[in-house]
């Protein structure tokens, strides 16, 4: 193998033709590839027949995919699982909801990427007639992949989060458009004193109840349904959001930050869990997700003199940005 580093050309038409191997990865997740080899290999011909696809159009598909160490193929055809293919096995926490919601309405509305940068509006409004949110409360299938897609992404930030931040003191942590309750889940089963108030729009906290359920916290949890862009519930000294604030604009974000002013008390936390862009050139994953904001939802990431600024119009002193071992940190702020 040549140890000759690429040429800016070939480095560029890499970046270009990126999308073909994610769209692989997004048909090998859909076709739930790597659980049919999970325990015996198998050849094109055979995993043809469980998927119902054809023969040789899928072993194309999977000797492209075991050139990037995504499945081996082994000297009898057989097609084997490889530690990233391992990834895309149809368990808690693994990267298959990811690779499909990233191959579906998140690729599709990449496409839009120029009426986004022309217009500053999101492209999957323009695609689909309607804001992501919204169009995800009518489409329950795709809500579901998007919830475990979001404990794909951000599963590894939970566990980081919690490590690094120090929740002493705390009696009630409010969380703001908190999802399925994972996030929460994980800081009440570290803090096995600490309450719990989930609060979302009512289908999202419907869906959240089993999950705690499974995890035997209903008795620490209150959930609690509605809209913070309407109000906040009262009763806890924590309120916490983790990639919640980046989906929206500043006026947007304005809104829910002063409902929770209203009810926070003033010795209360505010934890807004993003990730804070850094300066310059610096490479850094925030600043591709900055512009999946732009085209979904139409919010952005931050930087922390702009999470400054935001705090303090809506009536918070920024602390302290509490770093973690991942891409995120804990942007802590307090009532003024």
């Amino acid at each position: 193998m040549s140890d000759k580093k690429p040429t800016p050309r070939q480095q560029l038409l890499g970046m270009i033709t990126s999308y073909w191997t994610s769209q692989s990865i997004h048909v090998a997740a859909k076709l739930k590839l790597a659980d049919l080899v999970k325990d015996a290999p198998k050849t094109a011909a055979e995993l043809a027949q469980s998927t119902g696809t054809h023969p040789q159009a899928l072993f194309r598909l999977l000797r492209a995919l075991s050139s990037v160490e995504i499945f081996r193929e082994d000297e009898q055809g057989r097609f084997h699982l490889t530690p990233m293919a391992e990834c895309l096995l149809d368990v808690h926490g693994s990267q298959r909801a990811v690779a499909i919601m990233m191959g579906d309405e998140h690729y599709a509305s990449w496409g839009e990427l120029l009426y986004s940068v022309q217009t500053g509006k999101p492209g999957f409004d323009h695609l689909y007639k309607k804001p992501v949110f919204d169009w995800l409360s009518e489409h329950t299938e795709q809500a579901k992949i998007f919830d475990a897609a979001m404990t794909g992404f951000h599963g590894s930030e939970t566990q980081a989060m919690i490590d690094a931040y120090d929740y002493a003191g705390v009696n009630t942590v409010v969380d703001i458009g908190g999802g399925n309750g994972t996030v929460l889940a994980a800081v009440l089963k570290r803090h096995p004193t600490i309450k719990g108030i989930l609060y979302d729009l009512p289908g999202v906290i419907e869906r959240a109840k089993k999950n705690l359920a499974d995890q035997g916290l209903t008795s620490r949890v209150q959930t609690i349904a509605g809209s913070f862009f309407e109000s906040a519930p009262p009763g806890g000294d924590t309120y916490q959001m983790r990639h919640i604030i980046h989906d929206w604009t500043d006026e947007q974000c304005h809104t829910i930050l002063t409902h929770i002013r209203k009810v926070i008390p003033k010795d209360g936390r505010l934890l807004v869990i993003e990730m804070v862009i850094k300066p310059k050139n610096e490479p850094q994953l925030a600043k591709w997700l900055d512009l999946n904001m732009l085209v979904l939802p139409g919010g952005r990431e931050r930087t922390e003199t702009e999470y400054r600024d935001m705090y303090a119009k809506a009536g918070f002193r920024l602390e302290r940005v509490v770093p973690t071992p991942t891409e995120v940190s804990v942007i802590e702020g307090r009532p003024v």
